[in-house]
């Protein structure tokens, strides 16, 4: 049976395959005889009964069959009540008894698939409907018990493995290695990390480890957190930005917010960026139903990492103007529109691996789902979605990403130059000898002067106008491990490549230096000004480059420059208070703001770019009145540099903005819900409206450190 148990192998799908050709394959080839009895009072009685002298021996087949041998009726099977059961020898030899032995407990695990469903006394069809099994998963251990005795008793029986496709799982241990053990507590309790993380977040990072991929997995409770801080959180809060701005163009334009799929589909945008989130989705789309139909379970959070990255540092972050309505209605519905078509998909696609999260998102957002026939209660109920190759452009896809590079690089330089974000900078250089690149690079230039703060974006094939020189150190500790009496000699040679060898270096990933062939770790690239203005540019540029394109940022900074810098940081001052008294972008209000001391160069600053601050708050900015206002809704004073800004936020009608956005008595539209979140508080304060004396604002120091207040418990507080 041993060639028929390794052929039934064969025929089946196993993932990692390692496991079936290597541990399992390996186990089956050299199979050795299987003992099903065991000597023991509990378990499922061996169906044999004996002679006395072991000639004659009957097998029952069925509860039916044993009563008539019997000739009593049988109610129970269990060894208590059949081991009294004798059958009349049918040689006249006395009476047959029952062997004493009960079946080996993995003998039963194997039946499992004709027992759950009574099979053969019931059942035929439907067992023949779901048989062999389409999936199967257990632990790497099973491959000697569950695994084996499902084949060889489905082998023995119809000739074939029980099972078409296998996943294979690892173990878990604590994070010292070790077997998690009550008694030595190394591991945290499972409950308490899911009521601090949440249950898809403990999933998704089971499902992203090694034990998916039937290795050891050291469980670090960290690992979970890092799941909810680089997936979760900023899912769920391109979703939450998606939502306010659906009520901000609900609120603008006085219409009412429908999303239909067969509509969006059929509109063609012509926005670079839309067209990029979408072909990215929908690649991503296809993606996951290939590795899904191939049970590869742990290449999915990593692609759904990235793509969280895209869409809410790229698409979200670059589209932001455009989602809050600064190009107009159409520009905006289609932004909102995009966003929401990509989110919804993305739930869809997730649905089974983050079933509550998804199912949160999905009940919020269908409000604004145009009613259809096939409108569901629960995301669980809709299918998953197909790819639409018509959205696929891998055209648009290059550009995007070779913009993502330069500015991956631009911001590489300012963080080594401690050089933020917020202080323009005038010039970005893009050094490429690829023609192609640089077309596309250019063709996205007004995100990459928007994203990196610069003035001017220049593409060149002309690195030598600029003097830029690439040179190589050798890492003498490496070298030295490897080569140790070759190490002097080897180092020397680096030093003197030629710049045609560096970059091989650079497209090959090794290069032969004396004879022996050194690595990425053996060498350290660098750049460096030649020539004679080479003193200059090395003060006015920093350099980087990754692969084959080479950046340039001109680092001087003249007096404009910095004051437009600080301007951008009065903006953030004032955002930051506006989040932290948990004001919506829609809310109208007035900013106020003073400087002390009344000399500093700052009140300049906030006077001289008083539109540029006002435009992008989209509320007014005035100077601090004498008298204070009586519909403050939060004021704080921080530090620029080494003057005080006094920021007080107002109402702008008169009155506290509304906690609600609700819709008139006679309109009764359903309306997206913004999620304000119920957990650890995000700061001290909280906005109380005293609906009973009149309309107006409390700000109050909330000493019980919650977040949600009701009217009873202020009224203790």
């Amino acid at each position: 049976m041993r060639d028929q148990l390794v052929a039934a192998n064969q025929e089946t799908y196993w993932v990692p395959d390692f496991v079936k050709e290597k541990r399992f394959g390996n186990w089956l080839s050299e199979a050795r005889d299987w003992a099903v009895s065991r000597n023991r009072y509990w378990g499922t009685p061996i169906p044999l009964w004996i002679s006395d002298d072991g000639e004659e021996v009957v097998c029952v087949g069925s509860i039916e069959e044993l009563e008539k041998l019997t000739n009593q009726k049988i109610t129970d099977i269990h060894r208590e009540s059949v081991d009294g059961l004798t059958i009349p020898s049918s040689r006249g030899k006395g009476s047959l008894r029952r062997v004493s032995e009960v079946f080996d407990c993995w003998f039963e695990s194997g039946s499992m698939p004709y027992a759950q469903v009574h099979y053969p006394f019931e059942n035929v069809k439907e067992f023949g409907e779901g048989f062999p099994a389409d999936f199967i998963a257990e632990g790497v251990d099973q491959t000697r018990g569950w695994f084996y005795t499902l084949l060889v008793l489905s082998t023995a029986l119809f000739g074939k493995a029980p099972f078409k496709n296998v996943i294979v799982n690892g173990l878990v241990l604590a994070s010292d290695r070790q077997k998690m053990s009550k008694r030595k507590k190394n591991y945290p309790d499972p409950l308490e990390v899911v009521k601090k993380y949440g249950a898809d977040s403990l999933r998704l990072y089971l499902i992203n480890s090694p034990v998916v991929r039937a290795e050891v997995l050291c469980f670090k409770e960290e690992g979970v957190r890092d799941i909810l801080k680089d997936v979760f959180l900023p899912w769920y809060n391109s979703y939450r930005f998606l939502v306010q701005n659906i009520h901000m163009y609900e609120k603008n334009w006085d219409v009412k917010f429908v999303y239909s799929e067969e509509m969006h589909d059929s509109v063609n945008t012509q926005n670079i960026m839309d067209c990029w989130i979408l072909s990215f989705t929908q690649s991503l789309v296809a993606f996951v139903s290939k590795e899904m139909k191939a049970y590869r379970l742990y290449t999915v959070v990593p692609k759904l990492v990235k793509f969280v990255d895209h869409l809410t540092n790229w698409y979200v972050r670059m589209n932001r103007r455009r989602l809050k309505g600064d190009g107009g209605e159409e520009d905006c519905k289609t932004a909102l529109e995009t966003l929401f078509s990509v989110l919804y998909t993305m739930i869809r696609m997730m649905a089974p691996f983050t079933p509550f999260f998804t199912e949160h998102v999905y009940q919020n957002l269908r409000k604004a789902l145009k009613e259809t026939n096939d409108h569901q209660e629960s995301i669980h109920y809709l299918t998953f979605p197909q790819h639409k190759e018509q959205f696929i452009n891998e055209e648009v896809e290059r550009k995007v990403s070779r913009m993502q590079e330069v500015i991956d690089i631009g911001r590489l330089i300012r963080e080594r130059n401690t050089l933020p974000i917020k202080y323009p900078l005038s010039e970005l250089v893009v050094v490429h000898e690829d023609s192609q690149y640089l077309e596309d690079v250019k063709s996205l230039e007004k995100y990459i002067v928007e994203e990196l703060n610069i003035k001017i974006l220049t593409v060149t094939r002309e690195k030598q106008n600029y003097g830029v020189v690439l040179r190589a150190e050798p890492d003498v500790k490496e070298i030295g491990k490897k080569f140790r009496s070759e190490s002097k000699a080897i180092s020397q040679a680096v030093k003197e490549l030629k710049s045609q060898d560096l970059q091989r270096f650079i497209s090959e990933g090794e290069i032969t230096v004396c004879g022996q062939t050194l690595g990425q770790g053996d060498i350290r690239l660098m750049h460096s000004f030649s020539g004679e203005k080479a003193a200059e540019l090395s003060q006015k540029y920093q350099v980087h480059s990754a692969g084959e394109v080479l950046i340039l940022l001109d680092v001087t900074r003249n007096q404009e420059m910095v004051d437009e810098g600080t301007a951008r940081e009065v903006i953030n001052r004032i955002q930051k208070l506006r989040k932290k008294a948990h004001l919506v972008p829609s809310d109208p209000i007035c900013v106020y703001v003073g400087v002390k001391p009344l000399t500093h160069n700052l009140g300049k600053v906030v006077e001289n770019f008083k539109d540029f601050i006002s435009n992008t708050l989209k509320a007014p900015l005035q100077p601090l009145p004498t008298q204070t206002p009586s519909n403050i809704i939060i004021q704080e004073t921080s530090q620029i540099k080494d003057a005080a800004l006094e920021i007080i936020i107002c109402s702008a009608n008169g009155s506290p903005p509304p906690n609600e956005h609700k819709t008139s008595d006679g309109d009764k539209r359903k309306k997206l819900k913004v999620d304000q979140g119920n957990g650890e508080p995000f700061c001290k304060f909280v906005n109380v409206e005293l609906c009973d004396v009149g309309t107006c604002s409390v700000l109050l120091e909330n000493p019980k450190g919650k977040y949600i207040l009701t009217s009873d418990a202020l009224s203790r507080q």
